[in-house]
């Protein structure tokens, strides 16, 4: 993510008709169409799917942070990821998840382009403080493992190997790559491409036997797996000689090349190594499942509609203004 200097400036709409409840605002080559009661403040981020302000909602007179999504039509995996999005922090409400406040209405129902996103707006996030010369001590590498995937650095082999049966182990492996950025303040497998990336794993993990890659229904890909050069690997607590030995041993049993092999996320939480942050009571398994099954053969019009009716949770006075 870019962070951005520029301040936001008032511009009149693009196609020079105002409609009403709503202001315009450039920031870093972008067009924000707001509602009247967010004043942006300057842009703080930009990334492949847009940019991200901080706010005031003057209603309330707290700040939030607004990301634009451009153009989310353009691209069907993007349409259906924002709309998984935005069905699972309607969801989720935990002092440890960033809180979806808002998602704006667009002024037509049935051609709007652009999705407005508005969370609580955050001090910093573990990117800055991974880069920054601040050191971490054990317990903030506890902290920050304990609370926070899609980029390719985080996914997990069996992403990359195109298996078609997985599960949440992809998850266990994505923080496992996090938590190793955080003891590395880089990080651990920053592949250039797929096949890179698959490299990289196996240097550090070692190469598999046979038994642990029977998970790969892909032959094609199994095949790939076993021509690599043999080699033993590298310990992490090489890699990491100064972290706590309870990391690297927590560490080892999230980054398992098998996912059938490697840590629950419960296991995960009852480790050692944080064991003590960990409350049941207080963060209890959900015990309503979230459906998130989508069809993926969805027409563009569908999913418009889908992400219209997501919206019109956060606006029950446009559900009544339809009846």
């Amino acid at each position: 993510m870019t962070i951005c200097r520029e301040m936001a400036t008032l511009v009149e709409p693009p196609n020079g008709i105002r409609p009403s409840g709503k202001q315009y605002y450039s920031m870093w080559h972008n067009v924000f169409e707001l509602d009247s009661k967010y004043v942006p403040i300057k842009p703080i981020g930009k990334g492949a799917y847009g940019v991200v302000c901080s706010s005031i909602n003057r209603e309330t007179n707290e700040k939030v942070a607004i990301k634009k999504i451009n153009n989310v039509f353009e691209n069907k995996i993007d349409a259906l990821r924002t709309l998984r999005e935005l069905k699972l922090l309607r969801h989720i409400r935990h002092e440890n998840v960033i809180a979806l406040k808002d998602v704006l209405m667009p002024i037509h129902r049935t051609s709007f382009k652009d999705v407005y996103l508005v969370y609580e707006l955050m001090d910093t996030d573990l990117h800055q403080i991974i880069k920054s010369s601040q050191p971490l001590s054990s317990d903030h590498c506890k902290y920050f493992i304990f609370q926070y995937v899609v980029t390719r650095w985080y996914r997990a082999p069996e992403l990359l190997l195109c298996c078609d049966n997985y599960g949440t182990s992809i998850d266990v492996w994505s923080v496992g790559c996090i938590f190793a950025e955080i003891l590395g303040r880089k990080p651990i497998f920053p592949g250039t491409e797929c096949l890179n990336q698959l490299k990289l794993i196996i240097s550090v993990l070692g190469s598999q036997n046979d038994t642990d890659l029977e998970f790969i229904d892909n032959p094609k890909a199994r095949r790939y797996i076993k021509t690599l050069p043999y080699t033993r690997g590298t310990h992490l607590s090489h890699l990491y000689p100064h972290a706590d030995p309870l990391a690297i041993d927590l560490l080892q049993r999230m980054l398992v090349f098998d996912p059938s092999k490697r840590i629950t996320v419960t296991e995960a939480l009852l480790h050692p190594y944080i064991s003590g942050l960990y409350d049941p009571r207080r963060d209890p398994p959900a015990h309503v499942p979230i459906n998130l099954d989508i069809d993926e053969n969805l027409g563009e019009h569908m999913i418009r509609e889908m992400i219209w009716d997501e919206m019109l949770h956060y606006h029950p006075e446009a559900v009544l203004s339809r009846r």
